[in-house]
């Protein structure tokens, strides 16, 4: 796998040698690869345009998208490219420190990143925090919060964190994936942005991570994980939604198009046997447990939702529950301070409109 060509410590001398200006130039065809899809090198100018003396680098190692499990394939099996991408976004931005934000359920993980660190030898200090294993700490702003010291709590934007970030300071925030292409992309000539990595998960025999490029068709790599049943439909993890199976080529644009968000390349096979009902019930769960609190669309709403597939899934519901799931779900997307509230229900809008007709 490309991702996973070791660099031993090339790819910073390089960016060393040919300095900032260049180091951008290589990674403008770089986008996020946690979801948001932001070019990096536009992110990291924001920073450098700053005025301030003092920056930081955040890895967003909190992967807690049910279903996403890539950013831990490459603490586990390539750490060393990570901390490298770290170290070349420390440099051109000219931070004093970084910090590696690890989602609780990975604190397994802490002591190849630490070995990392300690076989690198880094000019800066990397710290290592620890998350409790709250989901909205993927949002930017709640890292910020939580490496503080604070509760994990979003807040409203702008500033922006590469402005005014971390300790009031501009603050560059990528997740593992990207900090990992980061050094790819500035050592080699030959390496690609088109490729993703896959999380592919749900009613295959062989689930695991795929490199393929984007555009690689759905059937391909559901093939690929060797599905137990006739495909039914497919999850993007639970943000981005659902849609009934059919052969599209996966790219943004095919998949936003149907309502649904590609994310970060996360596909949850589903086949006949399942209850889409049920599925949904059991993701507006996660959503109603995980919710910080702090909004009252999110707090309540995803609350309400859950009640709602509760009542229909037990066979006590109205006529206008799944009228009623889609009002409340838009108004939550729609008023929502975070991306845990405003994506909350993407899965239950989508679920009501492609299989309306088992809520029914």
């Amino acid at each position: 796998m490309q991702i996973l060509k070791p660099t031993n410590l090339k790819a910073i001398k390089k960016a060393i040698k040919i300095g900032p200006k260049k180091v951008l130039e290589l990674i403008k065809p770089l986008t996020g690869r946690g979801g948001a899809g932001f070019p990096t090198a536009k992110k990291w100018e924001f920073a450098i345009k700053t005025k301030e003396k003092v920056r930081y680098v955040i890895c967003n190692s909190d992967e807690g998208e049910p279903g996403t499990f890539k950013d831990k394939f490459i603490i586990e099996n390539n750490p060393e490219t990570l901390i490298e991408g770290i170290l070349i976004a420390a440099f051109t931005i000219k931070a004093q420190k970084a910090f590696i934000y690890l989602r609780g359920e990975y604190e397994y993980l802490k002591s190849n990143l630490e070995n990392a660190i300690h076989k690198i030898n880094p000019p800066i200090e990397i710290e290592i925090v620890v998350g409790a294993g709250a989901y909205v700490c993927g949002d930017e702003t709640a890292i910020i919060k939580s490496i503080e010291g604070f509760r994990g709590h979003p807040y409203y934007k702008p500033p922006f964190p590469p402005v005014e970030g971390l300790f009031g300071k501009p603050t560059v925030i990528n997740n593992v994936e990207t900090l990992t292409n980061v050094a790819q992309a500035v050592l080699f000539h030959d390496w690609n942005s088109n490729l993703r990595l896959y999380s592919l998960s749900g009613n295959v025999t062989k689930p695991g991570v795929y490199e393929l490029p984007v555009g690689t068709s759905l059937k391909t790599l559901i093939e690929l994980g060797k599905p137990k049943n006739k495909v039914k439909a497919v999850y993007f993890g639970c943000f981005g939604g659902c849609m009934p199976y059919k052969n599209i080529e996966l790219t943004p644009k095919n998949v936003c198009g149907k309502n649904c968000a590609i994310g970060s390349f996360t596909i949850i096979v589903v086949d006949e046997k399942q209850s889409i009902p049920k599925l949904a019930e059991n993701i507006a769960e996660f959503y109603e447990r995980e919710s910080c609190g702090k909004c009252t669309p999110c707090r309540e709403g995803t609350k309400r939702i859950l009640d709602i597939l509760r009542k229909i899934n037990n066979g006590k519901g109205k006529k206008d529950d799944v009228e009623t799931l889609e009002d409340l779900s838009k108004h939550i997307h729609e008023t929502a301070l975070c991306g845990l509230g405003k994506t909350a229900t993407n899965h239950v809008l989508n679920a009501c409109l492609f299989f309306k007709k088992e809520f029914k």
